[in-house]
């Protein structure tokens, strides 16, 4: 049956009808769809890059520094920067625009209930895991890890209480943005002017260094912040109209001076200045992906990323255990950072990581359904991974 088009006021109308009696709109939306699409796809590339923060060296940091300048530092270096960090602040926006985006963030005992459950929870399981898997591998193998150090380490090592994990080092994100979902009810009843304020405020205090134990990196606090004024400003719709190559140029830039400063000068000189560099290479970077997921969630790749994306989340949580204990098996056989084919298993470690996460993920889900629900935040309690993206939280 033919139904004939509206003009675009009534479209509006219909809409703002259907928001104020409590219902989502009723009349298709494709850009809607293609932006599910790219925050799904945005969370697949992110998490793959992070993968290159941690990845596999062989190198204590003292051997690390050592190698400062040389051509496979610099790849590493070059793949952390480029695909590394603009997970974190790319993720944290998605987080602040979804928790706008939700009539449930309203509820402050059900959404923090829902958040412990899909964030909190699987966290501490996590790092329960990687101590009884890592440290039990240091104590039974001789895996050079760290081992638990006293009860008081063990709880720590869970729960990041006062300091950064030693095993798990990724998950103080999680740590952090569980913390900003506990605020997001009163955070999205503010005007833009006092989140602007709080960004500017986290901001500063991530420049200056100010954040453990509260937040261990103040800069989530930022860009969750952000995210939430990005959806009210409808700024997602606005960077994804821009050219990629106009919004990949600041980033490049940036990448040049942050490259610049990391090869010619030491860590602790201008600590501020580098601080505040990074928190702008990070704003850019978060753009420039934004707008390459929303490229990808109209390419022929759509299908292959969304057909991934519910094993992001268990990607990030597992990715440091099976670097710990996979890490220096693989190494043993294209050498650690100097040997010849190293390069090609650096560039090729978030690919094997994640062919053994969808493996372990796959039949975990077969097997104990409930343990890969919990274990993935809530993604893979279905049989079949879905091959069309969902909002589903952060």
């Amino acid at each position: 049956m033919h139904v004939r088009s509206g003009t675009w006021w009534e479209v509006r109308a219909l809409r703002r009808r259907n928001n104020l009696d409590g219902r989502l709109p009723d009349i298709p939306n494709p850009d809607g769809a293609r932006r599910s699409d790219a925050i799904a796809i945005a969370r697949v590339i992110c998490i793959l890059g992070v993968v290159y923060v941690h990845a596999w060296t062989g190198m204590n940091g003292e051997a690390l520094h050592a190698l400062r300048g040389t051509g496979q530092e610099n790849l590493r270096w070059l793949l952390m920067e480029l695909f590394g960090r603009s997970a974190v602040p790319l993720l944290g926006l998605i987080s602040g625009w979804l928790v706008a985006n939700s009539r449930r963030t309203r509820d402050w005992g059900e959404h923090v209930q829902r958040k412990a459950r899909t964030i909190l929870l699987p966290m501490a399981l996590w790092n329960i895991i990687g101590i009884v898997l890592v440290s039990g591998a240091a104590w039974q193998l001789g895996l050079a890890a760290p081992v638990p150090q006293s009860v008081w380490w063990t709880i720590d090592e869970i729960f990041i209480i006062t300091r950064n994990p030693d095993i798990n080092v990724q998950m103080p994100f999680l740590r952090d943005l569980f913390l900003c979902m506990m605020a997001a009810p009163l955070l999205v009843r503010l005007p833009n002017w006092s989140l602007l304020l709080i960004a500017l405020v986290a901001a500063g205090c991530q420049i200056a260094g100010f954040g453990p134990p509260v937040l261990m990196r103040a800069s989530i606090l930022v860009f969750f912040a952000l995210g939430i004024l990005a959806q009210r400003g409808g700024w997602a719709e606005r960077v994804a109209a821009r050219p990629m190559l106009l919004l990949a140029l600041p980033f490049a830039l940036l990448m040049a001076g942050q490259l610049y400063v990391a090869v010619s000068t030491t860590d602790d000189a201008w600590p501020a200045a580098q601080r505040a560099l990074d928190l702008t290479l990070r704003i850019a970077a978060a753009v420039a992906f934004w707008r390459l997921a929303w490229g990808l969630a109209a390419s022929p790749a759509r299908a292959v990323l969304l057909r991934i994306e519910p094993y992001a989340f268990f990607l990030f949580s597992a990715h440091l255990i099976l670097i710990w204990l996979g890490g220096p098996v693989l190494g043993g056989v294209f050498g650690r950072m100097g040997s010849p084919f190293y390069p090609f298993y650096l560039v090729a470690q978030p690919f094997i990581i994640l062919g053994v996460v969808m493996l372990i993920g796959g039949g975990l889900r077969r097997v104990a359904p409930t343990a890969a629900g919990i274990l993935s935040g809530g993604r893979l309690k279905k049989p079949e991974p879905q091959t069309v993206s969902r909002l589903a939280t952060c």
